[in-house]
């Protein structure tokens, strides 16, 4: 990809103190990205490595651009920006999807489209780095889907659905012992319905997989088909495989058995059980997740407060809570972490308020 450069814009002919301050600050933010673009490529082979070297690469002409403008290297450089130092301290660290969903999130955020000193070109390359990123992420969440959906909403159904309860029991003015044991009683239902539910899910789609898997039920008759008119072609066929193909495969596979040299008819293809997992393993996971969120808004209960202190404090932890798994996926789907954190915190509040309204409806008429 090049980088033809274009000429300054001529509203400015001679750059102001101003400018120079900007260009040494882009200098350092490119340098620092290639930095972690050369850190993720350390803990990685094969292509994409290569790729992210060549994103690396790209970083370093653009340093190079702000270099030429400047006329010389500064003495003293400003820090990178945050975002950028925050970026550059998890790739030396952990190398992952996290990663490259901030340097994604780094990359459509480029103000060169709108800096008169960049070139068309540097605002191209950062549109296309913004993609290249993505796709990278991309391998790395189809990879992390299954543990992440696990965790992140087995924890987030357990906020919201024990902090739902402990604030409609609580609003009907029961002693404090009875929302605690409410509440860990909610923890208990619910992340035994979810590890339930998860092992029958999972060892449902197991047992759905086994039956759609080749097998060698046939294999013994192989020897005994006729060469010229045999049904092993319509095995290849169901399989996808054209009919001239099919009955040519047939014919091999044949001529191999009668011959004593034949492979399995029918052998099992790549499996998919390794991507489904296990279904005790997704149960307890499930389990775990869940009671980890649930367990957040007991805790006031469980350390003894009671009353309008322990709501607040309930509400507190779980609005955190609930932030910071919003945030991780929004960070994750390459989003807003911001937006993504409200919304989930909304969810959980709203939910809680219908209970809490319902409690106090309840205790009133009780009363």
């Amino acid at each position: 990809m090049g980088t033809t450069r274009r000429s300054p814009v001529t509203t400015a002919a001679t750059p102001t103190a101003r400018d120079r301050r900007r260009w040494a600050r882009y200098l350092v933010d490119e340098r620092a990205e290639a930095r972690v673009y050369r850190e993720l490529a350390s803990r990685r082979t094969g292509e994409e490595r290569d790729i992210l070297l060549a994103l690396a690469e790209a970083e370093g002409r653009h340093e190079q651009h702000w270099i030429d403008l400047l006329g010389e290297k500064p003495q003293r450089l400003p820090q990178p920006g945050l975002g950028t130092r925050l970026l550059a301290w998890m790739a030396r660290r952990f190398g992952s999807i996290f990663v490259l969903a901030l340097a994604q999130n780094a990359e459509a955020r480029s103000p060169y489209a709108d800096e008169p000193y960049a070139t068309a070109a540097m605002a191209a390359d950062e549109r296309v780095h913004h993609e290249v990123v993505r796709g990278l992420a991309a391998r790395g969440r189809r990879r992390l889907s299954g543990t992440f959906r696990a965790a992140v909403f087995g924890a987030n159904d357990g906020l919201v659905s024990n902090l739902a309860l402990v604030m409609g029991v609580g609003a009907t003015g029961v002693a404090p012992s009875f929302v605690l044991f409410s509440g860990v009683a909610g923890l208990l239902a619910g992340a035994l319905s979810m590890g339930a539910g998860e092992f029958v899910s999972v060892r449902s789609q197991r047992e759905l997989l086994e039956a759609t898997e080749e097998s060698d039920f046939a294999d013994s008759a192989l020897p005994h088909l006729d060469l010229d008119a045999n049904e092993l072609a319509l095995v290849y066929r169901t399989r996808g495989m054209e009919p001239d193909d099919a009955l040519a495969k047939a014919r091999e596979v044949v001529t191999a058995a009668q011959a004593g040299t034949a492979p399995a008819a029918a052998a099992p293809g790549e499996s998919s059980h390794e991507v489904v997992g296990s279904a005790w393993g997704a149960a307890l996971s499930s389990f775990l997740f869940f009671a980890s969120g649930a367990i957040i808004p007991v805790l006031p209960w469980i350390f003894g407060l009671s009353g309008l202190v322990a709501v607040v404090v309930a509400l507190a932890l779980v609005g955190v809570a609930l932030m910071g798994t919003g945030a991780m996926v929004g960070l994750l789907s390459g989003a807003s972490p911001l937006k993504r954190g409200l919304r989930q915190l909304a969810i959980g509040f709203g939910a809680a308020a219908v209970t809490y309204v319902l409690g106090l409806l309840f205790g009133v008429s009780a009363a």
